[in-house]
């Protein structure tokens, strides 16, 4: 079984992707706490070390491991200065994690390379930061390929994009997984129809009669007028124009807002936004107030959360309310690691039979090819 270390471990989503692919887990490391908690509660086999890879060193791992070969390092370095939310700053110190990536793959010398990050990563203003990358990886052996993959594609009930970036010490093109859902029923292709949020409660809510982190009185609106507000809000809609809230709202709810004067004439995101149980979700993020039950006047529990991320319902996590949101809004939807992995197994086994690739790819080629979902 093809081994693996998981450097920014979080949750985690990737480690438990890729072990679903058939990957063995050695060692996750994080620097939060509570996240590693969770790590080390669902991947009982697995080590864990706490801290900052900054100030782990190589024979720390070794130790940890006792010295086994790695086939694969995986993680996903810190990136909000790449992000297209944040204030996406190329100088935020997090960024450089990627050095500390680096120096492990390095040291390690793995045949494999797994990293992922934010669609940002591939702005043209980063383009500098995406070509030190590759660069990196070209000098220590690896020919590396990067695409924006879409969770809906792989079975993840959620609109959810993410960079990745895969590398190999064969000099042959990294495999990428084919889609294995289509978007919507106008997508001409024979493929099934995406999962959905209810194909999520259905399916990922409750193991052997239990359903864990999934306290209902937590999920409350606290706010009268809010829930008051969201009572109104029919199953997949929500509030970002006058026309909704005259559509779903009686006067006495209104916003106190004139609508002619705010930006563009709209919310800048929708509010009151209830999920719908026959599509799939928006991006799962870190906050448990972005969206809202599809039936019922409340936020959605950790669970419902994890649910859409596509983790196991045993999957339990640990720590406080926030903390529970923050692990499973920040990790890789688990279905989507998995069909990477598989992709990277099924190159492992054709290795020997691939025509060589080209070593350094062209940056803008890879800018332009990397969005294609083909």
């Amino acid at each position: 079984m093809k081994t693996f270390i998981d450097l920014f471990c979080g949750a985690g989503g990737i480690s438990c992707g890729l072990e679903m692919a058939g990957f063995n887990c050695l060692l996750g490391i994080d620097f939060d706490k509570s996240s590693l908690e969770t790590f080390q509660f669902n991947h009982p086999n697995s080590k864990a070390i706490l801290g900052d890879l900054r100030e782990i060193t190589v024979k720390t791992i070794q130790t940890a491991i006792s010295n086994q070969n790695i086939d694969l390092i995986c993680g996903g370095p810190p990136c909000q200065g790449f992000s297209t939310i944040g204030a996406n700053d190329k100088k935020d110190h997090r960024n450089f994690l990627f050095f500390e990536f680096l120096r492990m793959v390095e040291a390690f010398q793995p045949n494999f390379i797994l990293m992922e990050n934010v669609t940002g990563l591939l702005a043209r203003r980063n383009e500098s930061t995406l070509a030190l990358i590759i660069n990196s990886f070209n000098q220590l052996g690896y020919t590396v390929d990067v695409r924006v993959l879409s969770a809906h594609h792989y079975g993840v009930p959620q609109a959810r994009r993410r960079t990745i970036l895969l590398g190999n010490r064969f000099g042959v093109s990294n495999i990428y997984p084919e889609k294995k859902f289509k978007d919507s029923e106008d997508d001409s292709n024979s493929l099934p129809l995406p999962h959905t949020v209810g194909w999520a409660f259905n399916n990922l809510l409750e193991f052997e009669g239990k359903t864990f982190n999934h306290n209902l009185e937590t999920a409350q609106i606290k706010n009268e007028l809010e829930r008051q507000r969201i009572h109104y809000i029919p199953e997949g809609k929500g509030i970002r124009y006058e026309r909704d809230q005259l559509a779903y709202l009686p006067p006495h709810l209104w916003f106190d807002v004139d609508w002619k004067k705010i930006r563009e004439e709209r919310f800048r995101e929708t509010k009151l936004k209830r999920l719908d149980r026959h599509q799939y979700s928006g991006t799962i993020n870190t906050n448990k107030t972005t969206y809202y039950h599809p039936t019922e006047d409340r936020y959605l529990t950790p669970r419902e959360a994890a649910a859409i991320q596509s983790f196991p319902p045993n999957y339990i996590f640990l720590g406080t309310l926030s903390q529970q949101w923050r692990q499973i809004g920040n990790a890789v939807p688990p279905l989507l690691a998995a069909s990477v992995g598989e992709e990277i197994l099924k190159l492992d086994q054709l290795k020997n039979k691939l025509k060589k690739a080209n070593f350094i790819p062209d940056l803008n080629t890879v800018r332009s090819q990397a969005f294609s979902y083909k």
